[in-house]
């Protein structure tokens, strides 16, 4: 894994995703996530040639790609974690992480997430504004919907980690982009504007310049509003919600014989199918105890 420079002590680790850190001084820094589980031994490799000892986890998100190395951290270094209230409950059991999972068994999210589980040292508190951690001074903006309290984060640098708040514009061909509520994560967004960071680092793998975050941000709701559309245009009569899975992911052409795969699909095909309800585009019937939709048009 290699790291670069952001801006001053903010630096990115390039795993799966980017990982951001901010150096406290020549030997300790605070993350700004994780990464996945499989990236453990990589990520401690580039803190160990870096010289770098994490002294704290700002953690963005309970989500297994984010935070699957925070108890790990915790136990092995003493690292001080970081959730807000939502997240740090999402990952306090295996039944909780369910409620993340969604369409997955129990068993199943025991067996690929139990690494997940851990109890923060500090929750961050629920109003947007500073946040001291580890003797440095952090800016705090909730941005819920893509997770219950997914947080942006701001580094003393001026530079602002999105985490999965943000899109990057290598992703704009996203084929079902993942909002626990895509009202909310819309809603979330715009708080993003007028932020005036100096650089904004999204997690999956892309750095915007202040310049730039506006028209990104609206390349995001456009995708987001695109795909909805997309997805009403399938419900030619009335169908159920694996009826309009099964059109989805023929239209998008994600075909997998794996069966957590197919279950992931279909948990974001229903957040659209929500989205679509909620704006009154979609409407609810019912017929031998299965839940059908129809366009609200047509109801």
């Amino acid at each position: 894994m290699e790291i670069k420079q952001v801006k001053g002590n903010t630096w990115v680790i390039e795993a799966n995703q980017l990982i951001p850190f901010y150096k406290l001084d020549s030997g300790h820094c605070v993350l700004l996530d994780t990464g996945l589980l499989e990236e453990r031994e990589g990520l401690e490799e580039a803190l160990r040639s870096a010289g770098l000892t994490p002294a704290g986890v700002l953690c963005s998100h309970a989500h297994v790609d984010h935070c699957a190395n925070n108890g790990y951290f915790q136990e092995k270094y003493g690292t001080k974690i970081a959730l807000t209230a939502p997240e740090a409950g999402m990952c306090s059991s295996l039944l909780t992480l369910k409620c993340y999972f969604l369409t997955l068994s129990p068993g199943t999210v025991e067996r690929e997430s139990s690494c997940m589980i851990h109890t923060p040292d500090v929750i961050i508190p629920p109003e947007d504004g500073p946040f001291s951690f580890c003797g440095a001074q952090f800016r705090i903006i909730h941005t819920p919907g893509h997770s219950a309290g997914h947080i942006c984060t701001i580094t003393p640098d001026n530079v602002c980690y999105t985490a999965d708040a943000l899109l990057s514009a290598e992703l704009m061909s996203a084929k079902l982009p993942y909002n626990l509520s895509q009202r909310l994560a819309m809603d979330s967004r715009k708080k993003l504007q007028g932020l005036n960071c100096d650089c904004y680092i999204m997690a999956h793998r892309g750095l915007c310049p202040g310049a730039e975050i506006d028209s990104l941000i609206d390349a995001n709701q456009a995708l987001i509003r695109r795909r909805a559309e997309e997805i009403l245009s399938l419900v030619e009569r009335p169908m159920t919600a694996s009826q309009i899975d099964e059109a989805a992911c023929t239209l998008y052409q994600l075909f997998t014989h794996k069966p957590h795969r197919s279950l992931r699909f279909e948990r974001n095909v229903r957040f659209f199918i929500e989205y679509l309800v909620d704006a009154g585009r979609l409407a609810e019937g019912c017929q031998n105890g299965a839940t059908y939709y129809v366009r609200a048009e047509n109801s």
